[in-house]
């Protein structure tokens, strides 16, 4: 509201002789318990208007009404100055900006980011604490889309390591040929079978050691099987023909699986990194690290960087046989990333548990010189808890991404059914309906929540046709499709009343804060703040909905601006919905 913060300024010069700038005016959408629709706080200005809040309120109110013709009227509490716009201004808004064909989408910036998220391990199959992440990262990414950048989405794949190898290993000892064909499974659940194998062999294998007299310690040392994984990984690493042949097999059964979950999701990707690829990358960070004096050796070889002055710690950075360690690959993946895509920023979407790895991370590339660190950021998420016994999961200790779906949608079905609404569908479009209300509860439920927030997720809470919920948003949508296919609604050339109802006038207002909130969002890097806008725009419409008449009003003009009111409402939920990946039902 620029034209507002103009006329403060000018009221502050001819009331109080004295200047104020632009950016000093703070404008906020007021409070619900008052009055008006735009508030400014005077309490920092009292000093140069040597008068007290209230006055000071009350002249700036007075000269507004008397000078601005956007304002109607005003009242104060203490030092807050409540301001009313007029209809006019209000129609204004919704013709030259809601209605403009970009509305929504913010001017492209010049800026490319990468956001990386997923980041499987190819051992076992996709679980709730992925589909977090998964979600999490996808939404972002349309989130910074709308606002303005180029995205890359990117997946780092950890698919090499002894892990890797313990599957690859039970497999080939007791999968007697199985796959996913002959055994009816996905291959990402095929092959985190053979890694439940490994580990029921490995303490069994344990276990006789110890009645041998070893202590846990050294019988976790000298099982056979382990000797036999950590050899595997060896062969591996020395490109034994195979080895390498048995991992690319597997490893294929896994991607598949992947895709299919993927696909249910509705996330995608633009590249992909193979930790295959990258484990060696970053020893060329380490020799460089070494001639500036970033990284220091130890008698052993061993090369660290002392961070003990920032508050953390010595950090390792190669083993003293010159191996990589963890942390070396990143610097190095961090690197090829920046020389294959140049973004200006890159954000790793991991759980909080990795707080100080990401902290480390950053720092050493600050340190090795790196202009292009300023740019990373951590987006960091707190875990996802389940209600004891709601959901089981086939290992007995974590929720399975494709069982969480495919629950979602049977509960999607029981609660839709219930309420008889579904009889007119086909069986066809009650399946796609299910799953669209399954994942949406599952996606809205996850994303309402501010990522660095832990959050507990129970499914039939999250599929509830009323409060803050992913079907309520979905319902509203589908009503005003109805409202508007039942009147024949086509765009076209506007009516604009004389006069605005209240709940219209607050319709209005919501719709109009839509770019300011996909700004700021993208800024916070918080999906959470589009979910709640939409939830707040779905609950105002069906305000709206319930005081005015739409298709009965007699004034035709009345109607056809309600009808376009209706859709462009319908056109901003489905936008908002659509950065949380979620799909809105043209009938329900």
């Amino acid at each position: 509201m620029e034209f507002l913060q103009k006329a403060i300024v000018k009221a502050f010069a001819d009331v109080f002789e004295t200047e104020i700038s632009a950016t000093q005016v703070n404008l906020e959408q007021t409070k619900k318990e008052f009055e008006g629709h735009v508030t400014f706080v005077v309490f920092p200005f009292v000093r140069q208007t040597k008068k007290s809040p209230e006055q000071t309120a009350t002249l700036l109110g007075q000269y507004l009404q008397a000078n601005c013709q956007e304002v109607e009227s005003f009242n104060v509490i203490k030092g807050f100055l409540n301001l009313a716009l007029t209809d006019a201004y209000w129609l204004g808004v919704f013709k030259n900006e809601v209605l403009a064909p970009d509305f929504g989408q913010l001017p492209k910036n010049g800026q490319k980011v990468m956001i990386e998220y997923s980041s499987p391990n190819t051992n076992k199959p996709l679980h709730l604490g992925h589909v977090r992440n998964n979600l999490l990262g996808f939404a972002v990414s349309n989130l910074l889309k709308s606002a303005g950048f180029e995205v890359i989405k990117a997946n780092l794949v950890n698919d090499r390591g002894i892990h890797i190898c313990k599957s690859m290993l039970a497999w080939q000892k007791f999968g007697k040929g199985e796959t996913p064909e002959n055994a009816g499974l996905k291959g990402d659940h095929l092959v985190g079978k053979y890694y439940v194998v490994f580990d029921q062999e490995y303490k069994k294998q344990i276990n006789e050691l110890l009645g041998q007299g070893l202590s846990e310690e050294e019988a976790k040392k000298q099982a056979p099987l382990i000797k036999e994984a950590q050899q595997m990984l060896l062969k591996w690493e020395q490109g034994d023909a195979e080895v390498i042949s048995l991992w690319k097999k597997m490893n294929g059964w896994v991607y598949a699986g992947f895709d299919e979950t993927y696909k249910k999701l509705g996330v995608s990707f633009d590249k992909y990194y193979y930790e295959s690829d990258t484990y060696l990358l970053g020893k060329d960070l380490v020799e460089e690290g070494l001639q500036k004096g970033v990284f220091f050796e130890k008698a052993d070889g061993s090369v660290w960087i002392d961070l003990t002055a920032d508050g953390l710690d010595e950090k390792l950075v190669r083993r003293a046989d010159g191996t990589s360690v963890y942390i070396t690959q990143d610097l190095g993946t961090a690197q090829l990333k920046y020389d294959e895509f140049n973004c200006d920023q890159s954000i790793y979407v991991v759980g909080n548990e990795q707080d100080y790895h990401f902290k480390v991370l950053f720092l050493v590339l600050e340190k090795l010189g790196k202009s292009w660190a300023k740019g990373l950021y951590h987006l960091s998420y707190g875990m996802v808890d389940l209600p004891s016994g709601k959901m089981k999961s086939r290992e007995g200790t974590v929720v399975d991404a494709d069982d969480l779906i495919e629950e979602m949608k049977l509960t999607a079905k029981e609660k839709t059914e219930a309420l008889g609404k579904v009889d007119h569908f086909s069986d066809e479009e009650k399946d796609q309906l299910y799953q669209m209300i399954g994942l949406g509860a599952l996606k809205y439920f996850l994303l309402k929540v501010e990522p660095k927030k832990r959050l507990l997720f129970d499914p039939n809470e999250s599929i509830d046709f009323q409060g803050n919920t992913g079907p309520f948003i979905q319902y509203t949508h589908a009503r005003i499709k109805s409202v508007l296919k039942k009147a024949g609604f086509v765009t076209g050339e506007v009516s604009f009343p004389a006069q605005l109802g209240t709940t219209e006038v607050e319709l209005l207002q919501l719709l109009s804060r839509y770019p300011q909130i996909v700004e700021q969002a993208a800024k916070d890097y918080n999906p959470a703040a589009i979910a709640n806008f939409a939830y707040d725009l779905a609950k105002t419409y069906n305000k709206f909905y319930q005081t005015e008449s739409i298709l009965k009003t007699e004034h035709e003009l009345v109607k056809a601006f309600r009808l376009q009111l209706s859709a462009s409402t319908a056109q901003t939920l489905n936008m908002a919905m659509a950065i949380l990946g979620i799909e809105v039902p043209e009938r329900m």
